[in-house]
């Protein structure tokens, strides 16, 4: 198995999710006794939470791609940002390193055009839902995304930050979720795509009234493929 490199605490929640995620994706694969021979360099958060300036961004493109270094020295043959917001400086951490960095919003590209979802909408962060750096990677593949509503974007970058990325799940949070997942489907969306990795922590991916493409599990998956080989 090849090993790989996670650049984590993005925040440390969603890095526990994609630990869990990959080493049960080996498993499945490679039988009960394996785990995934897996680097993680988890930072601190609090330097790289609600960006706004562009010296922020390049301040993050900084911190990442040196994250990046560090696990490939460390000897990551591929490297994945646990973050979707994070993939603003995809490029920047990319250029900084030789081994490829696995794109989240391309692997869920793949599985959607594989899957044949045609429209859909986009959740997450208020940057992944409105900037172009997300969207235009699936919309470049032919799939329609349903333009965003304000008060949905202010409301999800409010759950995602003061609410999910400190730990809190509440009733009244996936009560939201649920109902913006109804309306969406009324505006005509045939699928949702999860562009936060901790939003599964109040969406129930397995059972909604739409297809779910959540891009933790997908991402994770991506890391599992190249890990056994079969990328």
């Amino acid at each position: 198995m090849r090993k790989i490199g996670l650049i984590g605490g993005l925040s440390w929640y969603s890095t526990r999710t994609y630990y869990e995620h990959i080493n049960r994706g080996v498993q499945a694969r490679v039988g009960m006794g394996s785990s995934a021979p897996m680097i993680v360099d988890s930072l601190d958060f609090a330097q790289l939470s609600r960006l706004s300036s562009a010296e922020d961004w390049q301040r993050a493109g900084s911190i990442l791609s040196e994250s990046a270094r560090i696990l490939e020295q460390a000897g990551a043959t591929a490297i994945l940002i646990g973050a979707n917001s994070m993939h603003k400086v995809y490029d920047t951490v990319a250029s900084a390193v030789s081994a490829p960095v696995l794109h989240i919003a391309e692997c869920v590209a793949d599985r959607m055009v594989a899957d044949g979802a045609k429209r859909a909408a986009l959740l997450g962060t208020r940057n992944v839902m409105l900037e172009s750096f997300y969207r235009q990677k699936l919309v470049s593949r032919d799939i329609e995304l349903l333009p965003p509503n304000m008060e949905r974007v202010d409301m999800l970058d409010r759950i995602i930050y003061d609410e999910l990325l400190a730990g809190k799940v509440t009733r009244q949070a996936e009560r939201e979720l649920k109902t913006i997942v109804t309306v969406l489907e009324q505006e005509g969306a045939e699928a949702i795509v999860l562009g936060c990795t901790e939003l599964e922590m109040i969406v129930d991916v397995d059972a909604n009234v739409l297809p779910i493409f959540d891009c933790t599990r997908i991402h994770a998956e991506a890391a599992v493929d190249w890990i056994v080989g079969q990328d």
